[in-house]
C-alpha cells in the first residue's frame, strides 16, 4: 500500500521560509513524479510544483515560480519543498501526490494527507 506523509507545515510570519517534507513508502519512490499541490479555504486545489523521477526536471505554478524548489532524494524516499518569501497568498493545506509533475490532478494516483501553512501578515 502506497502511502505518502507530508510533515514540516506550521505558522510563519511573511517573508519566512518553511521546508515541507513528504515521506513515501509502498512502491519504488525513484521510478515516478511527484507533485505539490494546496488548498486554500473554500478554494479548489492547486498545482503548485512537479519534478520527474530523477529530480532533473522541475516544474512550477507561476505564483511561486522564484520563490519555491521542489526537490527530491531517492535514496531516502523523500519529495521536499523549499518555501522562501512566503506571503499570505500561500496560507494553504499543502499535499504531495505521486504519479505526474504537471498540474493536473486526474494524472497522480496517490496524495497525502496534507500539512498545514499558515503566513501571518
Amino acid at each position: 500500500q502506497v502511502q505518502l506523509v507530508e510533515s514540516g507545515g506550521g505558522l510563519v510570519q511573511a517573508g519566512g521560509s518553511l521546508t515541507l517534507s513528504c515521506a513515501a513508502s509502498g512502491r519504488t519512490f525513484s521510478g515516478y513524479a511527484m507533485g505539490w499541490f494546496r488548498q486554500a479555504p473554500g478554494k479548489e486545489r492547486d498545482f503548485v510544483a512537479g519534478i520527474n523521477w530523477s529530480g532533473t526536471s522541475r516544474n512550477y505554478a507561476d505564483s511561486v515560480k522564484g520563490r519555491f524548489t521542489i526537490s527530491r532524494d531517492n535514496a531516502k524516499n523523500t519529495l521536499y519543498l523549499q518555501m522562501n518569501s512566503l506571503e499570505p497568498e500561500d496560507t494553504a493545506v499543502y499535499y504531495c501526490a505521486s504519479g505526474s509533475m504537471y498540474s493536473y490532478p486526474s494524472r497522480y494516483d496517490y496524495w497525502g494527507q496534507g500539512t498545514q501553512v499558515t503566513v501571518s501578515s
